[in-house]
């Protein structure tokens, strides 16, 4: 946890060890990495506001020393701008101050199983909730029972739930999946899709795009 607010950090760190989370608490940019790179972590909370810098600028030199860590931003920055940017330099989520710490540790849950246990013992298989996908089989069911889907739909779903935990923004999405859509729009198509699989499972993220939220119930 990379966060200088001692009020955040300390509530924080209380949250996580009642979670029985091992949590190391840091509250400059200097030397972070070099912790991170020194020891194992599952994941990384990153304040943008540090008395030594900024939190994207840590990221970015992340990234670039291929430090592929998941990571959660916390952060009072709110506009669209912000959150774009955030995601376009490798953040895997971007959670907005003030928040629910439920959502906290769902989100934190959720970048963590879609890095660390996406597919096991190389099954091309992804849960979120009472849905399941198979993608070698191009197989979705939803509480044991197979769901019918156009082959559109089956791409977004399959994308979404690849990258769980992570917002897919529109670009995205339209990009890789629906360059053939027939004129059908993004909307459109999620509209359907939740209609087949309950809308519980897809969050639209306002500004942004939709993700799937990796502990949906």
């Amino acid at each position: 946890m990379i966060e200088d607010d001692l009020a955040i950090g300390r509530a924080l760190l209380s949250v996580f060890q009642d979670e029985g989370h091992q949590a190391v608490w840091w509250r400059m940019s200097g030397g972070a990495i070099e912790r991170i790179q020194a020891e194992h972590f599952d994941a990384v909370l990153l304040d943008l506001g540090l008395p030594d810098g900024d939190g994207t600028t840590l990221l970015r030199e992340m990234r670039s020393l291929n430090v592929n860590l998941p990571v959660l931003i916390i952060t009072a920055r709110d506009s669209l701008e912000d959150r774009l940017n955030g995601f376009n330099i490798g953040a895997d989520d971007y959670l907005i101050k003030p928040f629910e710490i439920p959502e906290l540790l769902v989100r934190l849950r959720a970048i963590v199983r879609r890095v660390n246990g996406a597919v096991d013992n190389g099954e091309q298989m992804w849960t979120s909730g009472e849905v399941a996908l198979d993608e070698s089989r191009m197989l979705v069911t939803r509480a044991g029972t197979p769901v019918s889907l156009s082959k559109t739909e089956f791409g977004l779903l399959l994308m979404l739930m690849k990258q769980s935990g992570r917002v897919l923004t529109r670009t995205e999405l339209e990009h890789r999946v629906l360059p053939h859509s027939e004129g059908q729009t993004l909307d459109v198509h999620i509209s359907n899709l939740r209609k087949k699989v309950g809308d519980r499972l897809i969050r639209t993220v306002r500004g942004v795009g939709y993700m799937v939220q990796g502990d949906n119930v």
